[in-house]
Formats: C-alpha cells, structure tokens, sequence
C-alpha cells in the first residue's frame, strides 16, 4: 500500500479481521486539527466543550483517529471515535441510539474530511468505542459499534456489514 506523504504508515500487530493486510495509514494530528477546526466553525458550542463532538444523542464523542485503509484494493477511510456511554446494560446508549449518533458523524465529519482531501473511498467506516483500543487489537470487554456507508453527492448511504 502507498500512502500519501502526509500520513504516517500503521501497521497493526495482530491479524485480526479487521486489520487491513498491509497496514493502514493513520493521519496526522493537523488532519484531527481540520476536523476539529470544522466542527468549531460549524457548532459554536463545540469550541467551548473540551473537543467532545455534537451528536444527536448528547453522548460525550471525541474522535481517537482517522485511518486510510487499502481493505483488498480499495480505499476505506475509517473514523474511530470514543463514546464511553456506549454498551448494553442499563443505563448506557445502545446500539439503536448510537447508530443514528453515527450516521450524524458521517454527514457532518467525514464527507468535509474526504472532499478537504480528496479523497475518492470505497467506504467510510464510523466506529464508537467506549475506551481507547489500538486499531486491529481484540478487547473483549470494549463495547465497540460500526457502521459502513458509500458516498454519493456528499450523501452517507448505509451499507449494511
């Protein structure tokens, strides 16, 4: 895989499903830097609110990183975000809430993140973890929510996984 001069080659440790054969590139922090300068500019109320995202279900989100990953020839970009509320005990959001939460990141973060670096994905992939979890690592105590979607004309459609 080749990966654009401004990102930094990952390679995950584990073989895991997930984990892209080759490694996956992990943008740098002035990327993060676009994302939260959007959402700055766009909810004034995220400026004031310690880098937590705007979500349709109020949970606390904050993005952990953004991978570009060449998943069997093609391009996914995958947006992974901590939401510590997330699982599936009482009191805690559920994936039926969560999911909704995700498709708002999808709409609002990721296609001004792929069109800022044009970016041409076969998929955009949201996940919600609710703790820090390196990328292609088991946890099986992490609660971890994902959804895929295809962009057309800056529309995130769902592509059921």
């Amino acid at each position: 895989m080749t990966c654009l001069t401004r990102y930094r080659h990952a390679r995950a440790e584990s073989h895991a499903r997930a984990t892209p054969e080759r490694g996956a590139c992990v943008s740098q922090v002035w990327g993060r830097a676009f994302i939260l300068g959007l959402l700055a500019w766009s909810f004034p109320v995220f400026a004031q609110s310690e880098n937590l995202l705007p979500v349709p279900s109020g949970q606390p989100v904050h993005l952990s990183d953004v991978l570009l990953d060449n998943n069997p020839g093609e391009l996914w970009v995958r947006f992974r975000f901590i939401a510590p509320k997330i699982g599936y005990t009482a009191g805690r959001i559920g994936y039926d809430v969560a999911s909704a939460d995700m498709e708002h990141l999808c709409q609002t973060l990721a296609v001004a993140y792929v069109a800022k670096h044009e970016l041409e994905p076969a998929r955009v992939v949201i996940s919600l973890s609710d703790r820090p979890i390196e990328f292609g690592r088991s946890s099986p105590d992490a609660t971890q929510f994902f959804e895929a979607y295809r962009l057309e004309q800056s529309q995130c459609i769902w592509e059921g996984l």
